[in-house]
């Protein structure tokens, strides 16, 4: 009787310690087990009706038998003494022992005992089902309807990202990065990554033919922006340049040759998250993208390229290149940064903790938190780090010195 209490009981524990994603896992690659333990999971109440039917009978059959041989060999003092000791054995043999052996080893628990409970559960169907309607009747009073809730095993972003902070040893640290970026999409928006409009490379075309082809042949990019008389005037189109190598190649070509060539520019507001441009791209078939304010006013460039490095990383080295001529690092740690340059890529490549959820970059942080444009030697103090401003121009900060402040010597002193 104890053996089957145990079993009964380890099986309970068992089953609702189940990770629902292994089970559901194993039970997408057919395993018979996982398949009938899901199943039984689907409607919890009538799973705990049969194991708690079976369990309570088994205990009370051995309590009856247990108190009659108490009563025939010690009479009716024998049956507070058979009851203690029948709670201190099923206590701890049918209990305590198997509901932890199951806590600690669910499937090896639960897959054996689904083969049990299932044609259980068919034959005292009637029963279950009999104790069922009085329990979700008396839960009924407390507003509780069994049949409308439904298990919600889905995760937030946070526990997610809790997850893949706790697989350390199953995943490589590189590839838990590129998880938690992809979870940050949806947080960070095309302004975030974008390349400002001043650093835009473009082509005028209304410029000598000469230079216009020079001009070309100097591009360190793929695909170029046309553009007549200024960026914002009037875009022509994107070039890409090595769809249109045949025809460069060829001689006798003009501009009006090149100009059919480039394709209208593909614009995208600014406040577009990561995950839906991620989506866009593959949509529209594009890889470059003109960012816009809410005014249709150009604010920037991404490319799919730049959306990929905020998942894998660097693609390549230029643009970290790019970023240290505008930070030096000196001896004590301090920073000179190109006030202009953005927030999160500092963050990201020289593992500071500036603020991200306001301007994107120090100019703007600076600015902001003073409310004016203030005079080189003015010095701030924004969460760990002083900002002092070393050089200012007609209307934005230059180029800044950046500290992090040791808080333990200002509380020392």
């Amino acid at each position: 009787m104890m053996v089957l209490s145990a079993l009964f009981s380890s099986s309970e524990t068992a089953l609702m310690s189940l990770n629902r994603y292994r089970l559901k896992h194993k039970a997408n690659s057919g395993h018979s087990a996982a398949i009938k333990a899901q199943k039984l999971l689907e409607k919890p109440d009538r799973l705990l009706g049969v194991i708690l039917l079976g369990n309570n009978f088994v205990n009370i059959f051995a309590s009856s038998i247990a108190t009659i041989i108490a009563l025939r060999l010690m009479g009716e003092a024998g049956i507070a003494i058979a009851a203690g000791l029948l709670t201190l054995l099923i206590l701890i043999f049918s209990e305590v022992a198997p509901k932890t052996v199951a806590a600690l080893y669910p499937e090896k628990i639960a897959f054996p005992m689904a083969y049990i409970l299932d044609p259980m559960l068919k034959i005292f169907s009637p029963i279950v089902w009999f104790v069922n309607i009085f329990a979700n009747g008396f839960l009924r009073l407390f507003g509780i309807h069994v049949n409308k809730i439904q298990a919600d095993h889905s995760l937030s972003h946070e526990e997610l990202q809790t997850l893949i902070d706790e697989s350390t040893g199953q995943l490589p640290q590189q590839y838990r990065d590129m998880l938690t970026s992809i979870l940050r999409l949806e947080s960070v928006t095309v302004e975030d990554v974008m390349i400002p409009k001043q650093e835009i490379y473009g082509v005028d075309v209304d410029q000598p033919f000469e230079d216009f082809l020079k001009s070309i042949q100097n591009s360190s990019y793929t695909r170029v922006p046309l553009y007549r008389g200024t960026f914002d005037a009037d875009l022509v189109g994107i070039l890409n340049l090595r769809r249109a190598l045949p025809t460069l190649m060829k001689p006798g070509i003009t501009l009006k040759d090149i100009i059919k060539l480039a394709r209208p520019a593909y614009y995208v507001p600014e406040t577009t998250p990561l995950n839906t441009q991620l989506a866009n791209f593959h949509k529209n078939k594009r890889r470059m993208a003109l960012i816009v304010d809410e005014y249709g006013e150009l604010q920037g460039l991404l490319t799919l390229e730049d959306l990929l490095e905020e998942i894998v990383g660097k693609l390549s080295t230029d643009a970290n290149a790019k970023l240290s001529e505008h930070v030096a690092i000196h001896a004590d740690g301090s920073m000179t940064v190109d006030a202009a340059e953005f927030i999160r890529d500092l963050n990201k490549d020289y593992f500071l903790d500036l603020p991200t959820d306001g301007p994107k970059t120090l100019n703007g942080l600076i600015q902001e938190h003073l409310e004016t444009l203030p005079a080189a030697g003015t010095c701030i103090r924004i969460g760990e780090y002083s900002l002092e401003v070393l050089d200012v121009s007609q209307n934005a900060i230059d180029k800044i010195k950046l500290s992090l402040i040791d808080t333990n010597r200002n509380k020392t002193n």
